[in-house]
């Protein structure tokens, strides 16, 4: 179906008499289903969705009408430029080369305020998703040395972890990873160019080598996937002395006493696991845990880190960060106040990381010469339902979108979708309801859908009923540790024949048990359904297939065994 064959089959008719004809209807669904939009008129340029007649005199009024008209006729050196080597830019640029296009990926690491960078691949590889579970295995392990004790294992006393073998292992394996990705670009004759890009002209990027030379490309279409970096906190000596997890996966040596600043899943993972290496942290927290997500969850995973060392300072927020000694590690003092008084207190650390948010890299990129629109508030990115930004040949993904995941596999989804739907006919759009994630603190958290606060937000409390039940999962029976400290629960919309709208977990391989129960909601899956599936045995997923006890009942949810 040509969308310029449609259009000149409406030339002649007033709206009224396409609307009033007898095939008015079917033209209006065949509308509605390719763009959306079921009312006339419906514009295309050269294939190229613009609108309505609104939309077509903002587009007229930006410029993006004229580029669009000028399309076909104008000469580009690649069909498709991708703005950032992460996750989802490499799933778009591949996609896109696959489908027959020519295509280029621009990366460029900007060194953090200690000089820390690192390869192709995006914040998940290098300094996120992949390093932190690495070293979380490695605080486990540490835990599943105690219990192997309890289950007959002997060995020596004196059991200590050295901090440069773990790192030189994990980022000789992230260095593996940098190099696929650069042979799968290669591969797939996407060309990859290690330049920080910056647009001058809508169709036109400069991008800087670390040399400083400057090299310029045109392109008929650009997806931004630029990402995130760690947010500073604006007080004297954060950026002189402190780090983030930027640094924090590379860094040479033992970071030793740390204080971890901020309450992100960022904070709780990265002072998880360096507890469970042995060192001594603390944690100072503004306000709540784990903002965004189930605060019952949230508190529970906070107090099971408590009960196995870790300090919380709440209520407070650092001033001032100096350096008393310089070292690897060095000392360092950090002067704090109250959010509810006018008390200032200070400590000592030989680490200070800063884990309060990231903002997304989206200020330095020319997005004004391009007429980009941006969140001025925290620098996201609006975009329509298929990733389009309001300049039409221009397509933002991955954690720089405005009110979506910031999550690797989302990007990932999302760069594949949006390739497809650009250059193969697809119509298949990037599904961001009920998605699943996990957060890996020492007691990992996995949870799909909707919070218990959001659900009676949107609900009523008196629409929903939330199951829940503490467990105690069968292999810490015998070590006789985290007695009924594991917790399942979900959240069922009564008013949709109990249809489960939150899944919340906080028990061993979180992330495992919580990727199915994700493919369930996926399918609207409901209580019932989960009362008639059998369960596994002896797991701890199978808590879900026998969820007696609401909460508003108040009854007992604690277990004698597995």
């Amino acid at each position: 179906f040509e969308p310029s064959l449609f259009l000149l089959s409406l030339r002649g008719h007033s709206v009224s008499a396409i609307r009033d004809s007898k095939d008015g209807t079917s033209y209006q669904d065949m509308l509605l289903e390719m763009t959306g939009q079921k009312t006339v008129p419906n514009v295309f340029i050269n294939k190229t969705h613009v609108g309505g007649c609104d939309k077509t005199m903002q587009a007229h009024k930006d410029g993006s009408l004229q580029q669009l008209l000028n399309g076909e006729n104008e000469s580009y050196d690649y069909d498709l430029i991708v703005i950032g080597g992460g996750s989802g830019g490499l799933a778009c640029s591949k996609e896109a080369a696959i489908l027959g296009k020519k295509v280029m990926v621009l990366d460029y690491v900007v060194p953090t305020p200690k000089g820390t960078t690192w390869g192709l691949g995006g914040t998940c590889v290098n300094v996120g998703c992949i390093p932190k579970k690495l070293m979380h295995q490695t605080a486990m392990l540490g835990t599943a040395m105690q219990d192997a004790r309890k289950f007959g294992w002997e060995f020596e006393e004196t059991v200590k972890h050295n901090w440069e073998t773990m790192r030189t292992a994990v980022n000789n394996y992230i260095g593996s990873l940098n190099w696929g990705y650069r042979v799968a670009l290669r591969d797939k004759n996407v060309n990859y160019v290690n330049a920080y890009a910056e647009f001058i002209e809508p169709h036109k990027i400069k991008a800087t080598n670390k040399r400083g030379k400057e090299t310029f490309y045109t392109a008929a279409k650009f997806v931004l996937a630029t990402g995130e970096r760690p947010r500073y906190l604006g007080i004297p000596g954060d950026k002189e002395y402190c780090i983030t997890s930027d640094d924090l996966f590379s860094l040479p040596y033992c970071p030793g006493k740390t204080l971890v600043i901020g309450a992100s899943y960022v904070a709780l993972e990265c002072g998880g696991f360096l507890a469970g290496l042995g060192l001594d942290v603390t944690i100072m927290v503004r306000s709540i845990l784990l903002r965004g997500f189930d605060q019952d969850m949230a508190n529970r995973a906070g107090e099971h880190m408590e009960e196995h060392g870790v300090k919380f300072l709440r209520k407070y927020v650092p001033i001032k960060v100096k350096e008393l000694e310089a070292g690897t590690p060095g000392r360092l003092k950090v002067t704090a106040k109250s959010t509810e008084t006018d008390e200032i207190i200070e400590g000592e650390y030989n680490t200070v990381l800063i884990a309060v948010g990231r903002d997304a890299c989206t200020d330095k990129i020319g997005l004004d010469k391009a007429g980009v629109k941006v969140n001025s508030k925290n620098g996201k990115i609006p975009v329509n339902d298929e990733e389009q930004t309001n300049v039409p040949h221009i397509y933002a993904i991955g954690d720089i979108l405005e009110g979506k995941w910031e999550l690797t596999p989302v990007a990932i989804q999302a760069g594949k979708l949006l390739a497809r739907r650009l250059y193969r006919g697809s119509t298949l759009k990037c599904d961001y309801i009920n998605v699943p994630t996990t957060v890996f603190t020492p007691l990992e958290y996995g949870s799909c859908g909707l919070s218990e606060e959001r659900a009676i937000e949107l609900y009523g409390q008196d629409n929903i009923e939330v199951f829940h039940s503490l467990f105690w999962p069968l292999e810490f029976t015998v070590p006789g540790r985290d007695n009924n400290r594991c917790y399942g629960k979900i959240i069922c919309n009564k008013l949709d024949d109990d249809r489960v709208i939150g899944f919340h977990y906080l028990g061993p391989n979180a992330g495992e048990v919580t990727q199915g129960f994700g493919a369930a909601m996926k399918c609207r899956v409901t209580k019932e359904q989960l009362d008639s599936t059998i369960g596994i045995h002896p797991t701890c997923a199978e808590v879900f297939t026998t969820l007696e006890v609401t909460k508003s009942s108040g009854g007992d949810i604690t277990q004698a065994g597995c």
